[in-house]
């Protein structure tokens, strides 16, 4: 089986920050979230990924590199304009071949043992003959998403992409697994109102054509991470789960103190501080006279100086000085935010790389 990763979005919903950067790099727990899908592939034993790449495709092939550290060879495959899910599998062809695959959107995350799902898949396209399996979530809102109609013997017997009226609460999560029978079904359908191929109706197409689709209901946890508050979510969620863990090289004072699950990078220098986890500090950060609360992660090469900051998530190379209570903020890499010493305001912040704010 092999893996496709969809990671040619523009990621308009989190302007500014993704006016300079690809939205599947942004990280969570200081890590991109695109590493999370090329990790969630490589544990269940899937070596050969592919990884659909559009208009920010260069930065996301430097971050990626080859693959080697994930122990997986990665292919490149470029989209030229956003035409849909199931285009992405039509320009795919080539690498896919006639394999099995499971696809997976750049830009979610989800709690998530795909080893079990893969084996299974494999297990039963051999024994019933499936063509495509998709993964659905329980919702509260379904008319936000693609909504699936499952029969009493568990098949999938309708797709309605974000129904007024849905006929159930199950989303489409954005994890489907597919034999070939899928190429076919991409060449036989026609772009939607919006001028995409939609795999929803590529799929819709199978069921109506008699190709078994069936499903699995995610239990775990399910997130976009398109935008701003989403993401601080995943951001939460992936936190709680981290093991303390402060590097050899890192120096702290006396005057500092350490609480709860702590990650601190290497070379790391925290002075007359208080640090309470979830936390995570990455390398070369100087962190002074300042109250870093829970569920907040700091990128490389950050400055934090005088302030608190909590439930955030600050990229490489920030400097944060005498701002206040920073809450609930993304700030770009390379960003400075200074000027306010009052620390009973909470200043709640959406930047883009290279800002400059004064607080004061």
């Amino acid at each position: 089986m092999k893996g496709l990763i969809l990671s040619g979005g523009k990621g308009v919903r989190l302007r500014p920050l993704t006016n300079t950067r690809a939205k599947q790099l942004v990280p969570i727990a200081n890590k991109p979230i695109l590493f999370y899908c090329i990790e969630q592939l490589a544990t269940a034993g899937i070596t050969e990924v592919g990884i659909i790449i559009g208009e920010t495709g260069d930065e996301i092939r430097t971050a990626v590199g080859d693959g080697s550290k994930w122990g997986v060879d990665i292919s490149w495959i470029p989209q030229e304009a956003p035409l849909g899910l199931a285009h992405c599998v039509l320009v795919a062809k080539e690498f896919l071949g006639n394999d099995d695959f499971v696809m997976f959107l750049g830009d979610n995350m989800l709690e998530l043992e795909l080893s079990n799902m893969v084996h299974q898949f494999i297990n039963d396209r051999n024994d019933h003959s499936l063509s495509c399996r998709v993964l659905l979530k329980k919702v509260e809102n379904p008319s936000f998403f693609g909504v699936g109609v499952i029969n009493d013997e568990g098949r999938v017997t309708q797709l309605i992409e974000k129904p007024l009226e849905p006929p159930s609460d199950l989303a489409l999560v954005g994890v489907y697994f597919f034999t070939d029978a899928i190429h076919e079904a991409v060449l036989s359908i026609t772009p939607s109102q919006r001028g995409e191929l939609e795999i929803t109706d590529a799929i819709q197409w199978l069921i109506d054509n008699e190709r078994v689709v069936d499903h699995n209901i995610l239990d775990g946890w399910w997130i976009d991470t398109g935008k701003k508050d989403p993401l601080l979510e995943c951001n939460r969620l992936v936190l709680s789960t981290i093991i303390a863990n402060i590097e050899p090289s890192v120096a702290i004072d006396e005057q500092t103190s350490i609480s709860g699950a702590v990650q601190i990078g290497e070379k790391s220098v925290i002075s007359n501080s208080i640090i309470e986890g979830p936390v995570v500090i990455g390398e070369s950060v100087t962190i002074s006279n300042s109250h870093i609360r829970p569920f907040t992660s700091i990128g490389d090469g950050v400055q934090v100086s005088d302030s608190i900051l909590e439930d955030s998530v600050l990229l490489e190379g920030c400097v944060i000085d005498n701002a206040g209570l920073i809450n609930a903020s993304l700030v770009g890499s390379n960003s400075k935010v200074s000027g306010s010493a009052d620390f009973a305001d909470s200043n709640t912040l959406l930047l883009g790389d290279n800002s400059i704010v004064d607080l004061s």
